[in-house]
């Protein structure tokens, strides 16, 4: 199999199920001219995240990188007109940007981009005391997933999902004697996740047009 095969697998199902949506391409195509780079959730992929938040009945969700604001509006999509999603975004470029594919997606009333360090953020939900999310989806700097796995625990209840993507790096995460930073990150996140009695998970490869990776879901016990 080749990259091209998983490229035209991508389109065909995202033709068929996902189909033309004038928001989203919007969105890819606002993120393109900015020049942030191509890491998005692709169509299918970020109609997944649409998919378990819908049958989560989430009310409240949690993103770590926002990057353009794509799955942020995939996420968005899934809550009721009285749900909260707040997405965490360091770079003001890309928060900019995504500001916008929100609001021209009809959903600044229920999204809101919140800029600065991620761990910060994170941090500072947590000292609010605010209502827990049904759902996180994590998708950020690598190194940090141990981190901000440890911190969607104290901000989720029983019941609740946390997503994390972009795990299998290629197949790299078998590696023990990785040295990436990225690598190193994951391996570090799974240990966590294997050794924590709050959760139940697993973790899925992928192959598409976002190549060899996959992600982690873990359910939140108690």
């Amino acid at each position: 199999m080749t990259q091209s095969t998983w490229d035209a697998v991508d389109a065909y199902f995202s033709e068929q199920l996902v189909g033309h949506d004038p928001a989203l391409e919007a969105a890819a195509a606002a993120a393109d001219a900015a020049g942030l780079p191509e890491i998005a959730v692709a169509p299918n992929q970020g109609k997944l995240l649409h998919l378990l938040a819908l049958t989560q009945g989430a009310r409240r969700i949690l993103e770590v990188g926002t990057l353009g604001g794509y799955s942020a509006i995939w996420l968005a999509r899934a809550l009721p007109a009285d749900g909260t999603l707040i997405t965490l975004e360091i770079d003001p470029k890309h928060a900019e940007v995504a500001q916008g594919n929100i609001a021209r997606a009809g959903l600044e009333k229920v999204a809101e981009v919140r800029l600065g360090r991620a761990a910060d953020s994170l941090a500072a939900l947590v000292e609010q005391g605010v209502e827990p999310f049904d759902l996180v989806f994590i998708d950020a700097d690598k190194p940090s997933n141990p981190e901000y796995f440890r911190r969607a625990l104290q901000l989720t209840r029983p019941g609740s999902l946390i997503i994390v993507d972009n795990v299998v790096r290629g197949g790299a995460v078998a590696d023990a004697d990785s040295t990436n930073p990225a690598v190193v990150g994951t391996r570090a996140l799974h240990d966590l996740i294997a050794a924590e009695p709050r959760v139940t998970a697993t973790s899925v490869q992928t192959v598409g047009s976002k190549g060899y990776d996959g992600f982690t879901l873990a359910r939140v016990q108690s």
